[in-house]
């Protein structure tokens, strides 16, 4: 049996558990819960210094095969709305951090805003229930859409929603 197999039915068990909470999941039509985490240069971003933008807030990791079939179509997503008010973070739940993902990302030549999340508490708090997991956050803050599983993003019905969402 494959590691990678078995790191994710860890993982889903893990989170199906019933983790404790101090706050009700993340939903759409709720404030998209602030967070501060660190990039992969050890900058710090705060989902709050982003209002006026449409973020795309994806929790992911690289032993997911789902998260990896989902990244490309990102990127090239990332790419389509540049001169946009728009966003893209990419939270890595990997319990090793910086040290599992750069080398990902660099045999995979895939370049995408990534934060950190090893602890998972960014994840806890918005009530993931796995990897991918994306919240699209509106300029005002608000979570306007939940997608649970990968998805292409960069189908043109997916990115014209969100360069009219970035419109607003």
């Amino acid at each position: 049996m494959k590691l990678w197999w078995i790191r994710a039915l860890f993982c889903v068990t893990l989170a199906l558990s019933g983790c404790s909470r101090s706050e009700a999941p993340a939903i759409e039509g709720n404030a998209a819960p602030d967070f501060t985490l660190k990039d992969l240069s050890g900058r710090d971003v705060s989902l709050s210094s982003l209002k006026g933008k449409v973020v795309l807030v994806n929790f992911w990791a690289t032993w997911c095969p789902p998260c990896r079939e989902e990244i490309p179509s990102m990127v090239r997503l990332n790419k389509g709305m540049d001169g946009q008010p728009f966003q893209m973070l990419a939270i890595s739940v990997n319990d090793g951090g910086k040290k599992e993902v750069d080398p990902f990302l660099k045999d995979s030549n895939t370049v995408l805003p990534v934060l950190l999340d090893a602890d998972q508490k960014v994840a806890k708090r918005y009530g993931t229930t796995g990897v991918p997991e994306t919240f699209v956050v509106d300029k005002k803050g608000i979570i306007v859409k939940k997608v649970i599983g990968p998805l292409e993003w960069d189908r043109p019905e997916v990115v014209g929603a969100l360069k009219e969402l970035a419109a607003k």
